[in-house]
């Protein structure tokens, strides 16, 4: 998408496609998560929702989602972090505060990009790190590369989203 956002009917073609996917992919993440009894991260998942759809309605309409939209997906931010941190009990580990950290990351990072937003790139890259620590930290070696990956491919976004903005 980032790349072609100078060519403005390509870019908001790739946006509505990025958007939809990240919708479509949604449901069964959620979906495994709650079938692991992995509550949290399921209702986090759950909780990027509304900005999800604040960046497909966007797309679709070349202008800002409906201010009670984006007013869901603000208020998605806070109540997800809560629960999260809720759940934890404190922050009393490494692994807790990477867990909080992570959702913030997915949480924040969706809504600002939603809003077309550039420091979303920054929270993904968070999420991404600290998941990718967390999962190193738990034996789970091999999603840890995928996270890397992932790193990748959002600061590459936020290169080209940078250099096209000149």
């Amino acid at each position: 998408m980032e790349r072609k956002r100078k060519d403005a009917d390509r870019f908001w073609f790739w946006r509505k496609m990025a958007w939809g996917s990240y919708l479509l992919g949604l449901p069964p993440i959620v979906a495994i998560f709650f079938l692991e009894k992995d509550w949290i991260f399921g209702s986090i998942e759950l909780g990027g929702a509304p900005a999800m759809l604040c960046g497909l309605v966007a797309a679709f309409s070349r202008k800002d989602a409906p201010k009670w939209l984006d007013w869901l997906a603000l208020g998605a931010v806070p109540v997800g972090l809560v629960l999260s941190v809720w759940d934890l009990g404190s922050f009393g580990s490494l692994t807790q505060l990477l867990e909080v950290a992570g959702s913030a990351g997915f949480l924040i990072g969706t809504y600002f990009l939603a809003k077309d937003r550039e420091v979303g790139y920054y929270w993904f890259m968070l999420m991404n790190l600290t998941t990718g620590t967390l999962l190193y930290i738990q034996d789970y070696y091999l999603f840890v590369p995928q996270q890397i990956l992932s790193v990748f491919l959002i600061v590459d976004a936020h290169r080209i989203r940078r250099k096209t903005a000149r």
